[in-house]
Formats: structure tokens, C-alpha cells, sequence
């Protein structure tokens, strides 16, 4: 199977041993308490499930600035986001101590994690600036993500953590977190060799369905992880458990059986564009995938990024070697009234724009919450339907 990412073996930070995990209980109840922000609190997620290997805690500020910069750490491990505990008030806390980190996303705000910090730092301005800059391409306030990561802090708390819970995500969606070790464990058990991962935080249309068959026949691959965040998205975009739902009636109608595993991650969205797509493929890596689809505008928001720039990084930013699983590079994908199937539009060069069905999200959201039916050409009607009950009920 595929090497995790910078390591022979996934080292996630959930501490597994019941004993260990109960002494670690015990001994927060008397530590400083920090109530970390969501984006801190899924960074500690996805480090307990091993996403995140080989990291081993919150990045100090030179990681951080050098991980923007360049997309390596100062020791030269190839990344391509810092991964922080950013924060606005530090009080109470001192560097070389041990602190209970508590959930911003659970009721009663339960400890999450304990962090031993190695370091307190202040970014400076500028420094904020530098990593939203080469992070998500731009400093406008208006993009969803520059507008989280800018009101979280300029705090820097650095230091390896222990994870003593999934947080939401394990209890919230029991069918469908998986950390990456079990979902390795799964391939393993399937017996399945190479593996394309589809990424998505929306419902997956008749286009999306297509797309991963066609990669899927493309690579030969055994299978398809379907891997769906599960973190906080955007206003506007369809919650977890309605996407869950709509996938979970698309694979079981339309694709064939035992190709397709349904699982979920628990981590905020970025809205980074390309950076985020190369985030995406090192989480699937550590998942045991040897594929990644990465689409057309993949993790992007507005029109902040170019069509094609999370796969171009690959090309111009990401050093040869640097990752092991491979990118399968997809143009959008759309139903073409000529042929009568979903095609990609590069392969359809004498296609005229009106010659495929397109609705863009404003118009599918307008008809589903009308109560109107989604052409089949776009979309399945068990898909559609769940999505419908969705917009109407609220």
C-alpha cells in the first residue's frame, strides 16, 4: 500500500490506550484551560485521526511563515498549510507547561486535547498578511477563509498535543468519520490496490457521479473513497447530513456494487483553492489512496482562483517526489445533449456552450427550494429529492 506522507507509518495523536487516555483526563482538570477556535479544534482532529501525519502538534512561526512561504517546515518536511493554534489571549499560559485545550463545538466545551507548548509567539501584521497572502491567494476580507483565519488570533501556541477525543465528528456521524488509519485498514480488508479519492463538500450531481467513473476506468482502479468533510462550510452550503444522505442514495443506485467506500473527515474548509488542493491530496494519501481527482476550480470560492490552478500548483509549486499519490486531472464535467451523457468538456471540442446542461448553484438552489424538478440530466431524482425536502424545509 501507498506510504503515508514524511513517514514509513501514520502516526495519528489520538491517545488509543483507555488507561493513558483516563490519566490525561485526570490530569486536565487541573491544567490551564484554553477554549481553542473551531479551526484550532478540527486541526486537533485531524491529527488525532492521522491526516495529518507526520505532524506531531501546532506549528511554531517559523514553520508557519516558511510552510506559507515555500510549502516546506524548517527541517524540509514538504506542507502545504500551517497547521496552527492561533489565538487572541495567552494568559495564564507559559511557555513549557501543559494545557487542556477545550472544544469551541461541543456543549460544555469538553477537553479535546492536552498541548505541552513549546513556544508563545506574537505574528506581527505583516506576518498575518504574509500567510493569508500565499495561503489563499489574496487578502480580501470578502473570501470566506482569509475572513476565519484573519479573526482568530495573532497568538501562536506551538507544542505537541495528545488528542483524547474526535470532538463532534465521531458521535454526529458514526456511519461516516473514519480516521485514515481505518480507512486504510478498509482497503486493506477490500483487497484494493489502487484507489481514486473524490473530495467534495456538496451533494454529488449526475456530473460528479460520472467524474469518478470515468477516473476510476481511467487509473483501473479497484475502487473509489468517496471522502466528504464534515467540518463547518460557508452559509449557504448543504450541511453534512443531507450531503451524507444524497450520496449515500446515489452509490446505492447507481453505482456497482463493493467499488465505492462513503467515508468523512472532520476538518473546517479552507476555501484555499490550490494550496487546499494540495492539502487534499496528502490527507488521501495518508488515507492509502493512489489517486486524487482534483477537478476544475477544486476548494475554490468566488472567482478568486483560476478554473485550473489546483492543478498547475502541481506543476509549478510541488517538487518532484514531494508526494507519492498522483493527481488525475479532470475538466468540468457536464451532460452533453448531442451525445447524450456526461463528458468532460476538453473531449467535447465542437460542443457549443448550449449544447450541455449547466444550471449554476443559485438556479439549483431556486428550483429545488420551489419545489421543481432537477432536468435527469443533471441530477438523479432520488439525489434530487432529498435535496428538495432539504431547501423546503427551511
Amino acid at each position: 500500500m501507498i506510504k503515508p506522507h514524511g513517514s514509513a507509518q501514520l502516526t495519528p495523536l489520538y491517545v488509543d490506550d483507555a488507561t493513558r487516555r483516563a490519566e490525561l483526563e485526570e490530569e486536565a482538570k487541573s491544567l490551564p484551560k484554553l477554549l481553542v477556535n473551531s479551526a484550532a479544534a478540527s486541526n486537533a482532529v485531524m491529527l488525532a485521526a492521522g491526516y495529518f501525519t507526520p505532524l506531531t502538534g501546532y506549528m511554531n512561526k517559523a514553520d508557519a511563515l516558511s510552510v506559507a512561504d515555500n510549502m516546506h517546515t524548517g527541517s524540509g518536511l514538504f506542507w502545504p498549510t500551517p497547521v496552527l493554534n492561533l489565538c487572541d489571549d495567552v494568559s495564564g499560559i507559559t511557555v513549557g507547561s501543559r494545557i487542556a485545550l477545550l472544544d469551541p463545538n461541543v456543549d460544555g466545551n469538553p477537553v479535546l486535547a492536552i498541548q505541552t507548548v513549546e513556544n508563545i509567539e506574537e505574528l506581527s501584521a505583516q506576518e498575518l498578511n504574509l500567510i493569508t497572502e500565499k495561503g489563499y491567494g489574496t487578502t480580501d476580507s470578502e473570501h470566506p477563509g482569509v475572513a476565519t483565519f484573519t479573526s482568530l488570533g495573532n497568538q501562536v501556541v506551538s507544542g505537541p498535543v495528545e488528542v483524547l477525543n474526535y470532538s463532534y465528528f465521531a458521535d454526529e456521524f458514526p456511519g461516516t468519520f473514519r480516521t485514515a488509519g481505518q480507512i486504510r485498514a478498509e482497503i486493506e480488508k477490500l483487497g484494493w490496490k489502487k484507489v481514486v479519492a473524490f473530495q467534495t463538500r456538496n451533494p454529488m450531481h449526475r456530473a460528479h457521479e460520472e467524474l469518478c467513473k470515468m477516473a476510476q476506468a481511467a487509473v483501473n482502479a479497484d475502487g473509489v473513497l468517496i471522502h466528504m468533510l464534515l467540518g463547518k462550510l460557508k452559509p449557504g452550503d448543504i450541511p453534512a447530513p443531507v450531503r451524507d444522505a444524497a450520496i449515500r442514495k446515489m452509490v446505492e443506485l447507481y453505482f456497482p456494487p463493493n467499488t465505492v467506500m462513503i467515508t468523512g473527515y472532520g476538518f473546517d474548509m479552507l476555501y484555499a483553492g490550490p494550496r487546499e488542493a494540495v492539502l487534499h491530496a496528502v490527507f488521501r494519501q495518508n488515507c492509502g489512496c493512489t489517486h486524487f481527482i482534483i477537478g476544475r476550480d477544486h476548494a475554490g470560492v468566488g472567482d478568486y482562483y483560476g478554473a485550473f490552478d489546483a492543478q498547475t500548483i502541481f506543476d509549478d509549486q510541488v517538487p518532484a517526489g514531494a508526494l507519492e499519490i498522483e493527481i488525475f486531472r479532470a475538466d468540468h464535467t457536464a451532460y452533453s445533449k448531442k451525445l447524450d451523457k456526461v463528458v468532460m468538456m476538453r473531449d467535447a471540442p465542437d460542443h457549443a456552450k448550449e449544447d450541455f446542461v449547466l444550471l449554476s448553484g443559485t438556479k439549483v438552489r431556486a428550483m429545488l427550494a420551489n419545489g421543481e424538478d432537477l432536468p435527469l440530466e443533471f441530477a438523479r431524482p432520488e439525489v434530487a429529492k432529498i435535496l428538495m425536502e432539504h431547501y423546503q424545509s427551511q
